[in-house]
């Protein structure tokens, strides 16, 4: 009987009729980490493309830089069919170089005499082409993608964020400037509304924490906010670059700069709280494979580290946090909250406790902290 029958369906994605999605059970299957694809690669589909080419054992040498280029920049996906056709390209092109090197050979070679004896083929067969990452544009073509990599120097308003697709982890730069204006919060980047959601959620975060991160004068009036978020193209959408929005932003208003080597992905709530996230493990993947060094994310999502691969634990430093506070202390290069946020300190800024000095906090830019409130200190 067909109630008998147990039906396997597999897809990419959950564009499913929920009529029909409602009697199916949903099992989950993470994409291949760049390292899984390698190994897939090397033990089995560059054998097995080898064998269907007619290319004997020797002929074609395919180092592990080039298979990860390969990976990398001629292919993006979560399982590996892309990755097989690009070998199947490899290898055909190989087979079409040594049959052109075979033929320039003959047309070289002379006719023996008569009565003399053949050689023996001892060069027979010992053509190899070996495939590089200096030549592997020759049998693939132009790079198709890019990999996300993170920035070089610490830079005031560009946080690296994390983000999720169907085919895999990236790097998502986050960029906000501060401008002359009326108040406006401008958003670029062909976001989607959850995002714009969470910018508005981040500045709103911003706008009631002004005085303690020590951003002077009523910025929300005379200043306009414009976050952007590159690569306007392609569609952007979810609530876990809620930590990234915020940093961007106090960077832009104090002028500090951001670490260039961090990374960070969760939800912020009105309270300033990081919420938690999903598609941890690709973009964990994401950011190592970017050279990033320290990821920020949400504490609830400390669960999900004990499936993670181990060159993941290994190659970064993760540090869980539960609110924005955190983050913004060990994301930018100097912590913003000494200083202005801390009274009766020696640091306060306040203009009446110093009536020696009263013009002091007229010298500053409105929309700036003071120097002393940029200096590092030792308190968390």
């Amino acid at each position: 009987a067909l109630s008998d029958v147990l039906f396997l369906c597999t897809s990419n994605s959950l564009n499913i009729p929920p009529a029909l999605l409602d009697r199916m059970e949903i099992i989950r299957l993470a994409g291949y980490t760049e390292d899984e694809k390698l190994e897939i690669a090397k033990r089995h589909l560059l054998k097995k493309a080898m064998e269907d080419s007619g290319l004997r054992s020797g002929e074609l040498k395919v180092t592990d830089a080039a298979l990860r280029d390969t990976i990398r920049f001629y292919t993006r996906e979560a399982g590996v069919r892309s990755l097989k056709r690009s070998i199947d390209a490899l290898c055909r092109k190989a087979v079409k170089e040594l049959v052109s090197l075979e033929g320039k050979s003959a047309k070289g070679k002379t006719k023996p005499e008569k009565g003399a004896k053949k050689a023996p083929k001892a060069n027979a067969g010992k053509s190899v082409i070996a495939i590089t990452p200096d030549n592997l544009d020759k049998y693939l073509g132009v790079r198709q993608f890019t990999f996300g990599q993170s920035e070089r120097d610490d830079q005031v308003g560009l946080v690296t964020g994390l983000a999720w697709t169907e085919v895999g982890g990236d790097i998502l730069q986050i960029e906000a400037t501060v401008l002359d204006g009326k108040g406006k919060l401008m958003t670029t980047g062909k976001l989607g509304d959850v995002m714009q959601e969470s910018i508005q959620a981040a500045a709103s975060y911003v706008r009631r924490r002004a005085s303690d991160l020590g951003i002077a004068g009523k910025f929300y009036e005379d200043r306009d906010v414009h976050v952007h978020v590159p690569d306007g193209a392609t569609p952007k959408d979810g609530p876990s670059a809620g930590l990234a929005m915020v940093t961007a932003i106090v960077s832009a208003l104090t002028g500090i700069p951001v670490k260039h080597d961090i990374a960070m992905t969760g939800e912020v709530s009105l309270r300033g709280r990081a919420l938690q996230i999903g598609g941890l493990k690709e973009k964990l993947l994401a950011a190592l494979r970017g050279g990033i060094k320290t990821v920020f994310l949400p504490r609830e999502n400390v669960k999900d580290l004990a499936d993670m691969p181990k060159n993941i634990k290994e190659g970064l430093t993760i540090i869980p946090v539960d609110s924005v506070d955190e983050v913004l202390a060990k994301a930018l290069v100097h912590n913003p909250f000494t200083g202005g946020g801390q009274k009766g300190g020696p640091k306060s800024g306040k203009a009446k406790v110093k009536p020696s000095k009263p013009k002091a906090p007229v010298k500053r830019a409105p929309n700036l902290p003071s120097r002393r409130n940029g200096r590092p200190t030792l308190n968390a």
